[in-house]
């Protein structure tokens, strides 16, 4: 009743309790339901929260499932995920955990057995030490990347995001309090950034810089003499962290090769690698990553987990044994992935290069291109039989709507002028997708184009 008198907690300064005291109700609204009167529930989110963008990515693999569930063919490219199936020892591994009983929490950070392998992985793939205690799986590598932020960011921190980058970086930074700085590439700087826009976006406040090689979305892969300059400039910024997302690194096409952050002089104190399994080892549903760093962030990241999700799944960590257990490069389970990934590259670089309109770069990793398409819109641009196209979101639509092949905006990687196309499927499906890509960005049915 309003006017009632309740108790409250309050909290004393230098004190480990809160202790009680009363207040009376403040005057709040009610609403009469099936002849009782209840108080309006009050829908207030924390504002961080309010203030998260949903991903696109997300939504328009969603958008395309509910199509496809409603009978629409409509041809799905804006997934993030391998299409082929986990290698059959990865499965067996974890029938067989199932069958013997691996079934219950295991510690927090991740098994121990796991945790030795990962290190194994990371001396002899990448050139780093580590020891296990080193060391923290997690449900997913965007988990890991999430708790990175956390750990080592706060509100008045800046952190320096090249672009384009992955969809969640800056709303990770975001929910942390912290402030994420946009560094914009192009397509004639490869999607790279350079050392003389590292340093100029540096600042006071700047804690971390978060790389991701090869990248999601644009394929592109920092040449390790690249990395190095980069690295010298973070040297000279005591502040400055890295966290290096590498999470595509067995996704890679010759002549390209991968270099670790952590392996370049002075950078294994100050850098948080982060990987997993999704990618390489097609097992995006297992949901398992890792966070590698020195022990005083590794801790920090497990304390966030513990409080959070707690460990991850006690099978999917038997399973990534077994993938581990392929060897250095992932094997030869991920070298066939990589061959056939490699050849719808080129086939779909070479298609959109041919589209008047489509300028599009051959990606040296991951399973994306990013062409640049902004002839297809802008302020006068119509598109015969939809409308105005005043956006890539608005060409993404019309693709979805006419053409029905789902694509995800470029805006929603920081770079509005292009559109991210994932080329993990079939080539027969990458075949049709593209056959409805052209007819659908014929340049006679678009008015108004510059």
């Amino acid at each position: 009743m309003i006017g009632q008198k309740v108790f409250t907690a309050v909290s004393r300064p230098g004190c480990g309790f809160r202790t009680l005291r009363t207040k009376r109700i403040p005057r709040i609204s009610f609403r009469a339901l099936r002849g009782k009167v209840y108080a309006e529930v009050d829908q207030n989110l924390n504002p961080r929260v309010a203030a998260l963008k949903p991903s696109k990515t997300m939504a328009l693999t969603d958008l395309a499932m509910e199509l496809k569930a409603q009978g629409v063919p409509v041809i799905g490219l804006a997934a993030g995920e391998p299409d082929f199936d986990t290698p059959a020892p990865i499965i067996e591994a974890g029938i067989r955990a199932l069958r013997e009983g691996y079934t219950r929490y295991t510690p927090n950070a991740g098994t121990a057995a796991l945790r030795r392998a990962i290190c194994e992985k990371l001396k002899a793939d990448n050139g780093l030490d580590y020891l296990p205690e080193n060391i923290v799986v997690s449900n997913g590598a965007k988990q890991s990347i999430a708790q990175a932020v956390l750990a080592t960011c706060s509100p008045g921190d800046e952190v320096i995001i090249p672009a384009p980058y992955w969809v969640s970086y800056p709303e990770m930074v975001r929910l942390s309090g912290a402030t994420p700085v946009v560094i914009p590439s192009s397509i004639d700087d490869g999607f790279l950034l350079s050392p003389e826009a590292l340093a100029a976006a540096i600042s006071p406040a700047t804690r971390v810089l978060i790389l991701c090689t090869p990248s999601n979305p644009s394929g592109a892969v920092y040449p390790e003499e690249t990395l190095l300059a980069l690295s010298e400039i973070v040297a000279q910024h005591p502040r400055l962290l890295v966290i290096s997302d590498e999470i595509y690194e067995h996704i890679m096409y010759a002549p390209a090769s991968h270099c670790s952050f952590a392996a370049l002089p002075g950078m294994w104190e100050r850098t948080l690698t982060v990987n997993g399994f999704s990618k390489a080892y097609a097992m995006t549903g297992w949901r398992l990553g890792y966070l590698a760093a020195p022990k005083h962030f590794a801790t920090a990241t497990a304390r966030i987990q513990s409080q959070n999700t707690s460990g991850a799944s006690s099978v999917a960590q038997e399973a990534a044994l077994a993938a581990l257990e392929f060897g250095v490069g992932g094997g030869e389970p991920v070298a066939e992935m990589v061959t056939a990934f490699r050849a719808r590259r080129d086939y779909v670089v070479e298609r959109l290069n041919a589209m008047d309109g489509v300028r599009c770069l051959t990606p040296q990793g991951a399973f994306y291109v990013l062409p640049e398409v902004s002839s297809f819109f802008g302020p006068e641009v119509e598109a015969e039989g939809f409308g105005p196209v005043e956006d890539v979101d608005a060409l993404c639509r019309y693709l979805v709507t006419k053409a029905q092949v789902a694509l995800v905006p470029g805006d929603a990687f920081g770079e509005p002028r292009c559109l991210r196309i994932s080329y993990a499927a079939s080539m027969d499906t990458l075949e049709e997708a593209l056959n409805r890509m052209e007819a659908a960005l014929e340049p006679s049915l678009f008015s108004g184009r510059a």
